[in-house]
């Protein structure tokens, strides 16, 4: 060894170096602010699910990037009959499921026929409604026939609801979700972790992580805590706005402040009285102040929408003007509907800090024209089982993070209860129009149709922000649906 070779090993052995020192990392942990009540996505509408593991663990015939875009998943590619009722998927080659069973054409038939049965418990079993048979043409095509043209189907199979599964491990899928993606589960820590490992026999390019851990962190202090000491890498969809620019002041970090399409709203039980009268809806719009929510709740972050439908989307119609801020109004109406001294109702908000938060905010704008609410702070399990499943509830605010669905409002036994036959007949009408020009008229009379209902209180678009290490690379900054898909993600050298 020459001289200087052994003052260079001298002085890496005294300063700690190694040459793992120098290895880039591939582990992550990343936080989000709610956990999944189980693991499959196929039978609950519970976001969080996707949030861990649409494009991760679990895939579909089609997918989402990060623009919105739909492109192949476990189909490579398609063929579509003249009158668009046939299409003929055509899967990719050595395509297995994380427990080494072979993914073919069998269960992606398992797949759809589970989600459309009518025993189905898929929270958007609407998505399948056009489907007449599916059938294994051979182990790697499968033929979807529909009943009638569906200008969206392929845009449908891309949800999470959607996603392949197999009927040798469905038995299980709540506790042990078995998919084809590039991270398989390994361990759930209920109440703190979800740990996920790189799928070495991941059909398509592996990804750079080779573990990723999400932690749910609720609180909106402990996220910020868990951040500035870097006990996590990044948290998606931080709960704190407010403290923002703290981390954008710090070059530890890096602020991602993208959009969704998620339209934060103030779901309204149309079945219930005196909330079945379109104008105490209505007085219940024009009491509310949305920027006041946005400033109070998301620290300016959100933009105001007047219907159900992402301002982003080039279909989107600007229909705050017809719910304007005016309590006056809203009085007028109150007393138009017989109830000039008010009512009482419950507000009932689930755990994300845009309902907590904004839920005061509106209780505030409600009761000074005479609307009492009597809030109550559920869990996540607990809104999904009385307010989604039981209808039990008078105002609600939640967010739809599903990517443009507005065809809920087509659906009477949907929660809030909408039942709209000429609605019902506008969606059937768009679902079978195909013509782009056409399907954008639909839609923008669909938007109208619905305000002018005041269905909902129409509060904003949720932004999304992330807060991550500055070295990280690939995360979303967009939410065209409800991921965090960490295919794409590395650290920087």
């Amino acid at each position: 060894m020459t001289r200087n070779a052994f003052l260079a090993t001298v002085c890496a052995a005294a300063l700690g170096f190694s040459g793992a020192a120098f290895a880039q990392q591939t582990d992550l942990t990343i936080a989000i602010q709610l956990e999944p009540p189980h693991f499959d996505p196929t039978s609950a509408a519970a976001g969080a699910i996707d949030s861990v593991l649409y494009s991760n663990v679990f895939e579909g015939l089609t997918r989402f990037m990060s623009d919105g875009s739909v492109v192949p998943g476990l189909a490579e590619s398609w063929d579509i009959s003249e009158d668009g009722l046939t299409y003929s998927f055509h899967l990719r080659d050595g395509v297995t499921f994380h427990d080494g069973t072979t993914m073919d054409a069998e269960d992606v038939k398992f797949s759809l026929d589970r989600a459309r049965a009518e025993d189905s418990q898929n929270a958007q079993k609407a998505l399948f409604a056009e489907i007449g048979s599916v059938e294994a043409t051979d182990a790697q095509t499968v033929t979807v026939t529909l009943s009638k043209p569906n200008g969206s189907f392929l845009f449908n199979m891309a949800w999470g609801d959607a996603v392949i599964v197999a009927p040798e491990s469905i038995e299980g899928i709540k506790q042990t979700p078995i998919g084809t993606g590039p991270f398989k589960f390994d361990s759930w820590t209920q109440g703190d972790s979800i740990h996920l490992v790189q799928n070495d026999a991941y059909w398509g390019d592996k990804p750079a992580l080779t573990e990723a851990t999400f932690k749910f962190i609720s609180d909106p202090t402990a996220a910020f805590a868990a951040m500035m000491a870097q006990d996590i890498d990044a948290f998606a969809g931080f709960p704190a706005p407010e403290n923002l620019p703290q981390f954008e002041a710090d070059p530890r970090f890096q602020v991602l402040v993208g959009s969704t399409e998620g339209e934060t709203i103030l779901s309204t039980n149309n079945k219930l009285p005196p909330l079945d009268n379109v104008k105490v809806r209505e007085a219940i719009a024009h009491a509310i102040n949305r920027q006041e929510i946005i400033d109070g709740a998301m620290f300016g972050l959100g933009t105001p929408i007047g219907t159900h439908f992402a301002p982003h989307n080039p279909d989107y119609v600007d229909l705050t003007g017809m719910s304007e801020y005016d309590p006056e109004k809203a009085k007028a109406l109150l007393a138009e509907a017989g109830l000039p001294d008010g009512f009482t109702t419950t507000l009932k908000l689930p755990p994300p800090s845009y309902a907590r938060r904004g839920g005061e905010i509106i209780a505030a704008q409600l009761r000074a024209v005479g609307i009492q609410t009597e809030i109550t702070n559920l869990e996540w399990a607990q809104w999904l089982e009385e307010v989604f499943r039981g209808k039990d509830f008078g105002l609600t605010i939640v967010s739809h993070t599903e990517p443009m669905d507005i065809g809920i409002y087509a659906r009477p036994d949907y929660y809030f209860q909408y039942d709209n036959p000429a609605f019902q007949a506008l969606m059937t009408e768009l679902t079978g129009t195909t013509n782009p020009e056409q399907r954008s008229a639909l839609l923008r009379q669909a938007q109208k149709m619905i305000a002018e209902d005041y269905v909902n209180g129409y509060l904003f678009q949720l932004a999304y922000p992330t807060v991550a290490d500055a070295r990280l690379r690939g995360l979303w900054l967009n939410q065209p649906t409800q991921a965090t898909d960490l295919t794409g993600v590395s650290w920087s050298e």
